[in-house]
């Protein structure tokens, strides 16, 4: 079995720091396969935010696998936010535009849904390009077939039903289908600060996208969370574990099945 921590929304600079030292307990004590934060590390991409980010990011059993989000492109340096988005996430995080991580059953590979400037007004929102689905969804080719397919962006590609908010993502479906006909099992993504778990309506129905909470203060009505999932032969569970105050519980389980 493969057990991974999934986390997401942690916003440095506004953080929750109980449940952000609680999470850091809770994966030291289960040491998970692999630990994954799929973005928005920062609240405004401002350096301290970086490197309290890198502190935290330091002190988890590796490895770690982390992605950015639209939050880690500075909001007030905007010279840098033109030219240069993800030079500060780079600097002290890692690289920005992919990420991957091989091991024996798991291929997990990190993609970019974040842009600094957009020819929209929310720049918040994301895109994913041909290009990059292309890429992403060829880089399984070489996994072995048993192997746990994971992929991890900021946006949701597709809409959480009755989300608190939107992701809007320019070529998400698009890229959630081709994840699907590359036998994707999981896209891995943040940004609602909710919980969720469903499949995508495209090939045998067994690319399931998921989301995790937050660990900031900044709350749409789900309290704090991260999730913990676990991959077998078989089946597939998330376990959603909020944040009390005081230590972590369960607040939402999802079991699905996984593809033959």
């Amino acid at each position: 079995m493969i057990r991974l921590a999934h986390l997401s929304d942690i916003h440095f600079g506004g953080e929750n720091v109980g449940a952000v030292e609680g999470a850091l307990d809770h994966i030291k004590r289960t040491a998970p396969d692999l630990t994954i934060v799929s973005g928005d590390l920062t609240r405004y991409g401002e350096r301290v935010e970086f490197e309290a980010a890198r502190r935290w990011l330091d002190a988890l059993p590796a490895p770690v696998l982390v992605t950015p989000g639209n939050h880690d492109a500075p909001y007030i340096a905007w010279v840098e936010r033109f030219f240069a988005p993800f030079l500060r996430y780079e600097n002290v995080i890692g690289p920005a535009r992919v990420q991957s991580h091989l091991a024996p059953g798991l291929a997990v590979r990190g993609v970019n849904t974040a842009r600094g400037v957009q020819p929209r007004l929310n720049w918040s929102k994301g895109q994913i390009s041909r290009r990059q689905a292309r890429e992403t969804a060829a880089w399984f080719s070489d996994v072995p077939q048993d192997a746990a397919r994971v992929v991890v962006c900021h946006h949701p590609l597709t809409e959480m039903i009755g989300g608190p908010m939107t992701a809007r993502v320019w070529g998400g479906p698009r890229a959630a289908k081709a994840f699907s006909e590359a036998g994707v099992d999981l896209v891995l993504s943040g940004h609602i600060h909710a919980p969720f778990t469903w499949p995508y309506p495209f090939e045998d129905g067994r690319t399931y996208a998921v989301g995790a909470g937050t660990l900031s203060i900044r709350e749409r009505g789900v309290p704090p969370s991260f999730n913990m999932v676990e991959i077998d032969r078989a089946a597939i569970r998330i376990a959603a574990l909020a944040w009390t105050g005081s230590h972590y519980e369960p607040y939402r389980a999802w079991s699905v099945d996984r593809r033959a």
